[in-house]
This record gives structure tokens, C-alpha cells and sequence, in this order.
């Protein structure tokens, strides 16, 4: 296994740390939490990375990256449901999003196609994952500038998703349209 995949499957086991310790309320938890999600967060910027200069790239990492993506994301968005640092509604948004898209994915691999990442897809993983890191260091800190902060962020994110999820409707439009 090359170093990028080891780098996927470490971002997905940080995600039951993450989570236990968001859900523990031991001291400082947020922080803890924070720091989980940052590093696991870097992990998905350096896998491609090297993949790609290295040319390391797999079928695994491309089927194991975003799905690790959004197991990390969508798991601290529904701890942070619990402190009411995001509203449900959002998350709904965001989850329909990930499983239209992964569907929409699965039914053009089907028929022997792949659909990349798009730009809007990127932007929108990076902009969720700013908002938590956000989110998290202001409720730490109990600092309400960085709390309304991380709200725009995380609406900008859940305006991002919809987007994304959009434009990969539409340009994937005929996988729909063509079925039997």
C-alpha cells in the first residue's frame, strides 16, 4: 500500500477519535476535537498531492478519498448538530448532496465512466472544513466573532454544497436521461 492510501486510511480511523472526543465533554474537547479534525484534514490534502506528483494514483484512493472526505465531514457536522453549532437543516442539505453524488457516481461507473472532482466540489470540501475548524475554535474560546464567522462560513458551505451538487446534476445530466 502507497504512502497517499496509508494517508486515506489514517484520515478514516481519526474519525472515530474525532468523534469520541467530541462526544466525551472531557476538558477542552473542542480543542482536542479541533486538533483531530486538522490534522485529518491535512491528510486529505497531502494524499492527492502526493499521489498525483508521485503518480501514485489508485483505484483505491480514488474511491477511498472522497469517501473518507465525507465521512469526516459529515460526522463533525452531526456531533456539532449536538451543540447546536450548525443547524440540522444544513446538514440535511449537505448529506443529500454527498449521497446524490455518490449515487450519480456509482450509476456512471456502471457505465464504465468516471467523474472527477470539480471545482465546485473542491471548494465546497474546503469551505465545510474551514467552517468546522471554525466553529470548533470558537466555541472553545467561547468567542462569539469567530462563532459568527464560522456561521457565514458554514452557510457559504451549505450554499457551495447545493451548487456542487447542481453542477454535477447537469453535466452528468444524459446518465439520467439515457437509462433503461
Amino acid at each position: 500500500m502507497n504512502l497517499p492510501n496509508k494517508l486515506t486510511l489514517l484520515r478514516i480511523c481519526l474519525i472515530p477519535v474525532f468523534v469520541i472526543v467530541m462526544l466525551s465533554q472531557m476538558n477542552n474537547f473542542f480543542l482536542i476535537s479541533c486538533i483531530i479534525f486538522i490534522l485529518a484534514s491535512i491528510t486529505d490534502f497531502l494524499d492527492g498531492r502526493i499521489a498525483r506528483k508521485h503518480n501514485l494514483v489508485t483505484d483505491f484512493g480514488k474511491f477511498m478519498d472522497p469517501l473518507a472526505d465525507k465521512l469526516l465531514v459529515l460526522s463533525a457536522l452531526i456531533c456539532m448538530i449536538e451543540y447546536n453549532l450548525v443547524a440540522g437543516w444544513m446538514v440535511i442539505i449537505i448529506v443529500a448532496r454527498e449521497l446524490t453524488v455518490s449515487i450519480l457516481r456509482a450509476i456512471a461507473a456502471a457505465e464504465g465512466k468516471v467523474i472527477a472532482a470539480s471545482g465546485g466540489g473542491k471548494l465546497k470540501t474546503i469551505t465545510q472544513m474551514l467552517s468546522i475548524i471554525v466553529l470548533l475554535i470558537g466555541e472553545n474560546f467561547n468567542n462569539g466573532l469567530l462563532l459568527n464567522i464560522g456561521f457565514v462560513c458554514i452557510l457559504i458551505a451549505t450554499l457551495l454544497t447545493l451548487y456542487s451538487g447542481w453542477e454535477y446534476l447537469y453535466k452528468n445530466k444524459e446518465l439520467f436521461m439515457n437509462s433503461k
